[in-house]
């Protein structure tokens, strides 16, 4: 295909929106639908990613010192904590803050530690937030041969079942999306063959003048794509508009920094806006590719 052909091809594309209105509506709203589903869910998958992810770099690892421990036993595990790759922070906790914490869970029975000597019988204390927690048994291994450390616990099954559903949701996210863009492409290829089917004469004279399969095809694929970036670029602010207050209800009684708190409506607007026109631009494109596939073959 020349030069010339390509870009005339273009232009009838162009052309092709402004003839057919109503096919043209019918598909923008086609595919609007389904990329606002499609948003909704992203939005959806982030924040459950973003709850589990947050789960997951909490597991129940508790580091127990010798009693009695050091100052240079302290410091060294502190260190060495610091420069561990997969540990993302720590917190350490004195005899005494670990005797007020249990003191705490006692309640209205707690009188009975009055006269606990706690610094002779309770020993300082890490707990530690992982990055991924299937290396759990790797690091927990790691940490219990550092010296001063009496004692490294964790609960094995809360750390498999927070890996495995980690796991789950990001399976579950990627198996959604494949099913979404699969229907979405099906519907869209069927409400262009409307617009094709009443082009169907056209197309056969233009075969039988000589234009190639790509020349008559160019068209449509281009009608198709500028349809899907409209639709995508309607559907993302529509999306993003009804998240932003979504989130100014939910988070008016949620603390930011809880595990429940929900990702910020700039955090994920740009990625997806990548994500809508990207689709948009495959489900028009592809769409219109599709459906004129039948016609061209005279």
């Amino acid at each position: 295909m020349t030069g010339r052909a390509f870009f005339n091809s273009i232009k009838e594309g162009v052309l092709g929106i402004v003839r057919h209105p109503l096919v043209t509506m019918a598909s923008i709203t086609t595919i609007m639908l389904m990329l606002i589903i499609m948003g909704a869910f992203y939005m959806f998958s982030v924040n459950a990613r973003r709850i589990m992810t947050k789960l997951s770099q909490r597991p129940p690892i508790e580091i127990y010192m010798v009693l009695q421990c050091t100052d240079e036993q302290r410091e060294f595990v502190s260190s060495k904590l610091s420069s561990n790759p997969d540990i993302i922070d720590f917190t350490m906790a004195s005899p005494e803050e670990n005797y007020e914490n249990f003191k705490s869970n006692l309640g209205s029975s707690s009188s009975i530690l009055d006269d606990f000597d706690y610094n002779m019988y309770l020993p300082y204390t890490f707990s530690i937030r992982l990055d991924d927690p299937s290396l759990a048994d790797q690091v927990c291994a790691e940490i219990a041969t550092y010296s001063g450390v009496s004692k490294v616990a964790q609960e094995s099954s809360v750390m498999n079942f927070l890996t495995r559903a980690s796991r789950i949701v990001n399976i579950t996210t990627a198996a959604s999306f494949v099913v979404l863009f699969v229907i979405a492409l099906f519907i869209i290829s069927n409400m262009v063959r409307i617009s094709v089917y009443s082009r169907a004469n056209e197309i056969e004279i233009m075969k039988f003048v000589g234009a190639t399969n790509n020349y008559i095809r160019l068209p449509y694929v281009t009608e198709g794509a500028i349809v899907g970036l409209f639709s995508a670029l309607t559907s993302w602010a529509i999306v993003t508009i009804v998240y932003h207050q979504v989130y100014d209800r939910a988070m008016r009684s949620i603390d930011p920094s809880s595990f429940y708190a929900l990702a910020t409506t700039r955090s994920i607007m740009w990625h997806e806006l990548v994500i809508l026109v990207v689709m948009g631009l495959i489900i028009g494109a592809a769409g219109s590719g599709i459906s004129v596939r039948k016609y061209i073959r005279v």
